[in-house]
Order: structure tokens, then C-alpha cells, then sequence
């Protein structure tokens, strides 16, 4: 891969004779100063792996911090004690994935991977915001605020990772607690937003510290009088599982899923069930399922940031006919003409926006997941 190390507009702060001292051999990185560096940049990532210098990515590209040493196993491990010690720095060092967050002494907060290549260590960190967006903050539609206020159900948040799922989810559930007056549970792993009690009491349980697992958490949450629930993440059949449930006895839960599509995450959720349960999910799903957001982060036409393309599905009662009688792949063609409903489709999004300015053809096609579609309305008059 070629890295570009030419950074628009600003230069790397130089480091400083404390933070890299001149024998590579004995490099001990003050972390902070890097990730402070990177933040400053606008970058959303940091990344360490052994034979290359430090790697962030800005805007979506993947570019060289030329200023520092090539990283080595032992100079990575000297960050990773920076940020973390315990059972995090036991559970690394006997080779084990860890994720943790830190918080710099600016107070800044980061979701940490630690994990293991080619028997060296190496870090993935997310820059996170300290402040929680708002949906007005990141353009989303409005029907997301109407998703986030409904007394119960299952609204999804999928994309690929890195696409801005847990932002669009911070973002609802700061709305909720801005807007109602409700018990807000999350289950994240690790905490990435920390919510204040607004009008809403505001309970955040950390995977690891808090609560072993997922699933666990989720079951226990249906005795500590929720109203919103909050899981970071669907991996597995148990936490889909108790996710349904928990929608289906009266209560909001949020999650997300690494698909790409409306359709693909009913088909995972189905899918992730024995075959001789599919049916009965496919029934609990149409009973519970408010909506789901579809998103991807697209480079913007000026160069200067990204921004979310969304495909969202909602819940009526044509969509939820389709997910019980098993033709989900009707869907697409609903999300198309569902317009009156807020449903949007990714590729009518896409040529939206090249319309507007706002991204250009070139990454509206690398995203699109129709290119036939996109190109159908693009030429149309109005693409939505």
C-alpha cells in the first residue's frame, strides 16, 4: 500500500526529544502527544504495527506519521502499558485480543484494540468525540429521532466497521434523554460515549468490567426496570437472541450489525438461528422491528472530511408482512418507493448527493451497491 505522508494544510508537530529519543532501539512514545497530534490533524484513527512508522487515517485514507521511528515489538508494548495495566496488560502479554478504552490527560477518549501479528503486538485506537453529537450535528434524517422515541422494539444501526455506527447511536440516545423521561441502559464494549443524566437516567455498562458478556448483561437488564436499551453490538446467536426478547417484552433496544444492507441484516439475524427456528424468528423479528439504518461514510467533494450515506428501512406493516412470510427479498424494491415513509435506498442517497455537490460520481460508484440503480438515478430528474 502506498501511504501518502503529505498532509493537507498542516504539518506533523515535530516530535519532541522526550518523546523520541534518537536510538530507535530504546524508543519509549508518549502517547498522549501522538493521539493530541493526531486529533489536531481532524485523523480517526491511529494504528502501531511493528516495521512501519505509527499509521493514522484522515478522511478515510490511510497516511504515514514519517515523523516517528519504525515501530518495534518492544516499543509498542512500552505504549500499551501507557494506556492500560491489570487484567488488560495480563490478557495482552498472554496474547489474548484485548479491547479497553483510555482517556488522555486532556480527558480525551479512545476505544483501544490491542492484538497479535505474525507473533508481534500491534494497536488499532479510535479518536473518539468528547462531546456527543447531535442527529442535527450529523445531518441524519429526522425519522431516526422518531425511531429513538418509540416505547419498544429493535432499531438496527449497521454499516462496516469504521462507517460511524456507534455515533449515529450516540446520537439517538442522547435525543431520548434530552426529549423523555426514561431509564436508559447501554451495554458497550468498550463505553465509547458517556451520556449525563438529562431527563433521563443514564446507567453505562462496560463488557469486561462491568458485566461478563453481552447476552448476560441484556438478560440481567430486563430486572433493572429499563426503558432503552442499548447493545453495542449483536455478535452472536445468544445476544440476537436475548436482544429479540428484550424488544419483545415491552422495551427499546438499539444495536448494530456489520451488514451493508436493510435486507442482508434481516438475513444475518435469520440466518444466525437453527434452521428449525427460522421461522419463529422470522415472527418475533416482523413483531419487534422499528427500523434499520444502513450506513456508509463517503469522502466528501471538497476533500476536506466524510459524510454518511444512509439506506433506512422502516417497520410498517407491508415491511413486516415481508420479513414473516420469508420474502425479504422484496424488500429493496419497498425501500425504493417508500419514500412517504422515510425509506430511502443507499444508491438513491448516493446520486442525491452527487447532484448536491456533496461527494463526488467517482466515490458515489465505489459505495453504490447497484451500480445499475445509481446510474438510473442519476439520470433522473429528481434521484429521490
Amino acid at each position: 500500500m502506498d501511504f501518502n505522508t503529505d498532509f493537507p494544510a498542516r504539518k506533523i508537530p515535530e516530535p519532541s526529544a522526550e518523546a523520541m529519543p534518537q536510538t530507535t532501539q530504546k524508543v519509549v512514545m508518549n502517547i498522549d502527544k501522538i493521539l493530541d497530534e493526531a486529533r489536531v490533524l481532524g485523523c480517526s484513527d491511529v494504528h502501531f504495527t511493528t516495521k512501519i512508522s505509527p499509521i493514522v487515517r484522515l478522511h478515510g485514507s490511510l497516511r504515514k506519521l514519517s515523523a516517528y521511528p519504525e515501530m518495534t515489538d518492544g516499543a509498542i508494548m512500552k505504549i500499551v502499558e501507557q494506556m492500560t495495566g491489570g487484567r488488560n496488560l495480563e490478557n495482552i502479554k498472554n496474547r489474548i485480543d484485548t479491547d479497553f478504552s483510555y482517556v488522555t490527560k486532556r480527558g480525551y477518549r479512545h476505544r483501544v484494540n490491542v492484538y497479535h501479528q505474525r507473533g508481534d503486538t500491534a494497536i488499532s485506537i479510535r479518536l473518539l468525540r468528547n462531546d456527543i453529537p447531535t442527529l442535527e450535528d450529523l445531518d441524519l434524517p429526522p425519522i431516526l429521532g422518531d425511531f429513538a422515541l418509540r416505547p419498544r422494539g429493535l432499531i438496527l444501526i449497521t454499516g462496516p466497521t469504521g462507517s460511524g455506527k456507534s455515533t449515529t447511536l450516540a446520537a439517538m440516545i442522547d435525543y431520548v434523554n434530552c426529549s423523555k423521561s426514561a431509564h436508559i441502559i447501554t451495554i458497550e464494549d468498550p463505553i465509547e460515549y458517556v451520556h449525563e443524566h438529562k431527563r433521563c437516567m443514564v446507567n453505562q455498562r462496560e463488557v469486561g468490567d462491568d458485566v461478563e458478556s453481552f447476552s448476560m448483561s441484556l438478560r440481567a437488564a430486563l430486572r433493572e426496570d429499563p426503558d432503552v436499551i442499548l447493545v453495542g453490538e449483536m455478535r452472536d446467536y445468544e445476544t440476537i437472541s436475548a436482544a429479540i426478547t428484550a424488544a419483545e417484552t415491552g422495551h427499546l433496544v438499539m444495536s448494530t450489525l456489520h451488514t451493508t444492507s436493510a435486507a442482508d441484516t434481516i438475513n444475518r439475524i435469520i440466518d444466525a438461528f437453527p434452521a428449525h427456528q427460522q421461522n419463529q424468528i422470522r415472527t418475533q423479528l416482523a413483531t419487534v422491528i422499528v427500523g434499520i439504518c444502513a450506513q456508509t461514510l463517503v469522502p466528501t467533494a471538497d476533500g476536506k472530511g466524510r459524510v454518511a450515506a444512509l439506506e433506512i428501512l422502516n417497520g410498517t406493516d407491508p415491511v413486516k408482512a415481508m420479513i414473516r412470510d420469508n420474502k425479504v427479498h422484496m424488500i429493496p424494491s419497498t425501500i425504493q418507493s417508500g419514500k412517504k415513509d422515510g425509506m430511502v435506498s443507499l444508491d438513491q442517497e448516493l446520486a442525491r448527493m452527487v447532484k448536491a455537490g456533496i461527494i463526488t460520481e467517482l466515490h458515489a460508484r465505489e459505495k453504490s451497491t447497484d451500480i445499475s440503480e445509481f446510474e438510473r438515478y442519476m439520470k433522473a430528474t429528481n434521484p429521490v
